[in-house]
């Protein structure tokens, strides 16, 4: 686990993007996802997910890569971990899954940084909260967002359903009803943090 206070940010343009075949969506609504969860949930108990924060720079400000999904809907990589599974190789798992080449040929070198918010999940509805209710003896999820250093050069291949948007701070700054509660505070998480913008 990579621990920095200082983030080496690259331009957008040192990326390379391709395609991979379609990463069908588990759910076709909200309420199948909460449903799925509530089976999941009496067969393993809490559900555990992590996601990553994958930063490059466009213009001298940092901005986040996240996965949209139809024209509204957007997500961090990752996703829920197996039961037992360690969170750093989970994540690694989950973002290969979702961004990198198949066969991986050249996988990304996934450096995974500290985590820099945690979410609770109560109940099986879709609210969130940065802490566990302390009414709430057994919360349905733990999400973990963990920041992701990004190597100079990467090949992500985004699975064809999918769209990979790179979204500026300044835009998910307090955009509660554009990106929800957990995405649109990723940039008071991130404002301890020195981003050193290289230009190549």
């Amino acid at each position: 686990m990579v621990s920095s206070a200082i983030v080496n940010t690259y331009p957008l343009s040192s990326y390379t993007f391709g395609t991979k075949e379609h990463k069908m969506e588990k759910d076709s609504s909200v309420a199948d996802r909460l449903a799925r969860m509530k089976v999941n949930y009496m067969r393993e108990g809490m559900r555990t997910s992590v996601e990553g924060i994958l930063l490059v720079q466009e213009h001298n400000h940092p901005h986040i890569l996240l996965l949209q999904i139809g024209n509204t809907f957007c997500k961090l990589p990752g996703g829920r971990l197996k039961p037992g599974e360690n969170e750093i190789e989970g994540l690694k798992r989950k973002l290969s899954s979702k961004l990198a080449a198949n066969p991986p040929a050249n996988p990304p070198n996934w450096k995974i940084g500290e985590c820099v918010a945690t979410w609770w999940r109560p109940n099986f509805e879709t609210i969130m909260y940065p802490y566990c209710p302390p009414h709430i003896a057994k919360p349905k999820e733990c999400k973990k967002l963990y920041l992701v250093h990004l190597s100079e050069r990467e090949y992500f291949a985004v699975p064809k359903n999918l769209k990979l948007l790179a979204v500026p701070l300044f835009e998910l700054y307090d955009n509660v009803q554009r990106y929800g509660p957990v995405i649109s505070t990723i940039p008071q998480q991130l404002s301890r943090l020195q981003f050193n913008m290289i230009n190549q």
